[in-house]
């Protein structure tokens, strides 16, 4: 006996539903599984510490991607925000010092963060469009600035953020770990938090209730803008340059990592611990699939493959 859609949808919804609540972690705990018999290097201390590393900037970004898919939205400039960061960091360090570059090159994020808000909330225009504008926009100041030349950053007091340890963790990792804390007590402990979720569930309703919704909707692209600043700064850190093609494709990551994660691209649900967890599912199988020799061009494939299958099961879900 066949089932008709409306059978099998029930099936994915419920499927999608139990993803969210532990799906994820009982995800990344058989991967881990999978991985320790895949390589005796895996549950080494330097490999898993050199995951938290590597997952540090894409989960950054993913952090600021989760509030704006709260509300509905979606943010295709974070990658094109990050690059225009990095060049004001390294093209400001070498004159000005840190007291300098690092403010100017956050303040230059979140006015692009700005610009994505009022243009969403204010002016209509759909965030997919807005914020692909941005994508060009941010990515062609970042060549006009450098003229395609990559500016090197000369500051070794500024490699520390990126590349040293404080009590045995990568820098970069406790940075992920303390943005994560402080954006899972605004969602879930603060008014502006529940306001998001309630935005993303019923824009009008939330409207009707009291909610600035337009302000709301411009704050959590500022706040995406300033954490591509922030994820900027640690890549500027650990690579030591300031290149205009910095952060190219890291918004697909970032949306992947916040898919996996179980928040909803249709609004209104999910959390940051749920993106988290995303974030090290793919930097886990992207680990794996190094220590196994498998090709980076097939890799692709794996990831490619994850993404669609947790879109496909959580769009399912809230039809």
């Amino acid at each position: 006996m066949s089932l008709s859609p409306s059978q099998f949808r029930p099936g994915l919804a419920s499927l999608a539903n139990t993803w969210r609540r532990v799906g994820v972690l009982a995800a990344l705990i058989l991967l881990v599984i999978a991985a320790s018999f895949l390589s005796d290097r895996f549950l080494t201390l330097p490999n898993l510490l050199n995951v938290l590393r590597q997952v540090a900037i894409v989960g950054i970004l993913a952090i600021g991607m989760t509030f704006v898919i709260l509300t509905r939205g979606i943010d295709l400039s974070v990658g094109s925000i990050l690059g225009i960061s990095v060049v004001l960091y390294a093209g400001f360090l070498q004159d000005h010092g840190m007291a300098v570059a690092i403010p100017l090159g956050l303040a230059a994020a979140m006015l692009a963060g700005l610009v994505n808000g009022i243009g969403v909330a204010f002016a209509g225009i759909p965030p997919f469009i807005m914020t692909l504008g941005m994508l060009s926009f941010a990515r062609g100041l970042a060549f006009i600035y450098t003229g395609g030349t990559p500016i090197p950053i000369l500051n070794e007091s500024f490699y520390d953020l990126g590349n040293d340890y404080l009590l045995g963790v990568p820098i970069p990792s406790l940075i992920l770990l303390a943005l994560l804390a402080v954006s899972a007590v605004v969602l879930s402990l603060t008014a502006f938090g529940r306001s998001l979720y309630a935005i993303g569930s019923n824009e009008e309703a939330a409207r009707l209730s009291g909610v600035p919704v337009k302000l709301y909707t411009t704050l959590v692209y500022v706040i995406s803008g300033a954490v591509s600043g922030l994820a900027g700064l640690v890549y500027a850190s650990q690579l030591s340059i300031g290149t205009p093609i910095a952060g190219q494709g890291y918004e697909l990551d970032a949306i992947a990592a916040v898919v996996v994660g179980g928040t909803s691209l249709f609004g209104g649900r999910g959390s940051v611990a749920g993106t988290f967890l995303g974030t090290l599912i793919i930097g886990v199988l992207a680990n794996i699939l190094n220590l196994t020799g498998v090709d980076p061009f097939v890799q692709q494939l794996f990831k490619g493959a994850l993404i669609v299958v947790a879109v496909y099961i959580m769009s399912r879900s809230d039809r």
